[in-house]
């Protein structure tokens, strides 16, 4: 059977892995009773993933001829003597309509009816919603027809709340457990005819370092363990903080300390010029840091300024990326300062901004640690932009993957190490969540193939 790409924009991509059947025509009968059959409507429909009642219905509504889809035999007639090509660029115009998504124009898509009664189109690579013409006439048909649910979906929700009620029922067991072990510790600790509670007592009172606490018994040593685990096992967790505004507060706590000391200094009667210039020169700096950067903000503005000039020049990819190696900073700080000055004040469109520009992206990675470190100047682009730019993250993620700039492997690992991170909250996994999960799907289906 010859396949060819589903839609007329892929049609010279050799790597497109979207494919359908090409059309086969027939005409039957003759004079007022002659038809075209589409003898393999099924096969088409099916590689769509749509319903072959929908692609006969369009057939019929933009001819303005009769049409009919059988279901038990599979026979696709529509009335009237039709060319292969004619209705080809009419299944066309229902793939561009019905199938594709309007974002990023994959064909793996889901027709989804509101409560409305509007026709959407719900992307499984990159999560975007796209809204159907309800002025075309094959809208009245669907929603009258509307497509099966998926098999599977109530067996998915099923055991969603399977597994909710297992966490529940686990936390109440965790609960009751830490109520047993604080029954047991109050025990001992009135219990007086405990031996092991005496020695417990005992070793108390003792000063730390002794030579009687080294050579006390194992048993005790273990008890005194147990204790302490259930002590500290009161539903407490310590942790650092570790996000934005804390490493800000701390850095500002220091600068505080440093500052006291500066003024302490200039303070002194027989300080000299020069000592007051050094110190004016470390306030200068401090108050600098103090601004809000957390990582040597001049290290970034001089990166930045660095670029931008060599961009003004007109300096190839290569070179930039080149002359990028000659100055100081780490490789994830020229990574950064590289990606804010190309899409610096870029909003809604950004997608389209980093396609146009992936010359100089793709010169700057080279390897997996190149590709992480892109990927987390992504990040930190986005928490610093507008929320236009994050909403079109997905779109970045999968142009980049297209484009060869970024693997597989490297944007799941960097969802994964995001989304368990400090920063797990920020909108930014929870809109690349459904390109993410379109590649894993991708990838078991290709290994089960």
């Amino acid at each position: 059977m010859a396949l060819q790409n589903i839609g007329a924009s892929n049609s010279d991509d050799a790597f497109y892995r979207y494919k359908m059947p090409k059309m086969i025509t027939k005409i039957e009968g003759r004079g007022n009773g002659i038809k075209t059959n589409v003898v393999n409507m099924v096969d088409i429909a099916k590689a769509l993933h749509r319903s072959a009642s929908y692609t006969t219905k369009y057939f019929g509504c933009e001819l303005g001829a009769q049409s009919k889809f059988d279901e038990k035999t599979g026979t696709s007639l529509v009335n009237g003597a039709h060319d292969t090509a004619k209705l080809a660029g009419l299944l066309e115009n229902f793939i561009k309509k019905y199938v594709q998504c309007y974002g990023c124009g994959n064909p793996e898509t889901d027709i989804i009816i509101t409560k409305t009664q509007m026709i959407t189109l719900k992307c499984a690579a990159c999560g975007f919603v796209s809204d159907v013409d309800m002025r075309d006439k094959l809208t009245t048909f669907i929603l009258k027809n509307p497509p099966e649910q998926k098999k599977g979906s109530k067996d998915k929700k099923a055991m969603r709340r399977a597994e909710k009620e297992r966490l529940k029922e686990g936390e109440a067991a965790d609960e009751e457990q830490k109520k047993l072990k604080k029954e047991i510790k109050k025990k001992g600790t009135v219990s007086s005819k405990d031996g092991a509670s005496s020695k417990r007592a005992a070793s108390k009172k003792k000063p730390t370092g002794s030579d009687e606490e080294h050579s006390s018994p194992p048993d005790s040593q273990a008890d005194d363990n147990e204790v302490a685990g259930d002590d500290e096992d009161d539903g407490v967790q310590w942790q650092t903080d570790t996000s934005a505004e804390a490493a800000r507060q701390r850095i500002q706590e220091q600068l505080n300390a440093v500052t006291a000391e500066m003024v302490m200094l200039s303070t002194g009667i027989e300080t000299d010029k020069a000592e007051k210039k050094s110190n004016q020169v470390k306030k200068e700096e401090v108050a600098k840091i103090g601004t809000g950067a957390i990582e040597k903000p001049s290290t970034h503005d001089q990166l930045v300024v660095e670029i931008k000039c060599l961009l003004k020049k007109g300096s190839q990819p290569c070179d930039i990326v080149s002359s990028l190696g000659s100055l100081t900073g780490s490789h994830q700080e020229k990574m950064n300062a590289l990606f804010e000055t190309l899409f610096k004040g870029v909003g809604k469109g950004f997608a389209k901004d980093v396609v146009k520009k992936k010359n100089y992206l793709a010169a700057a990675v080279q390897d997996e640690d190149s590709q992480m470190c892109l990927l987390r100047a992504i990040e930190t682009f986005c928490v610093k932009c507008s929320g236009d730019a994050v909403k079109e993250v997905a779109l970045v993620a999968k142009s980049l993957y297209d484009g060869d700039v970024l693997e597989e492997d490297c944007i799941v690992k960097w969802y994964e190490e995001g989304s368990a991170g400090a920063n797990k909250s920020s909108i930014i996994w929870k809109n690349i969540k459904p390109f993410v999960e379109w590649l894993q799907s991708a990838e078991s289906e290709s290994e089960e193939e």
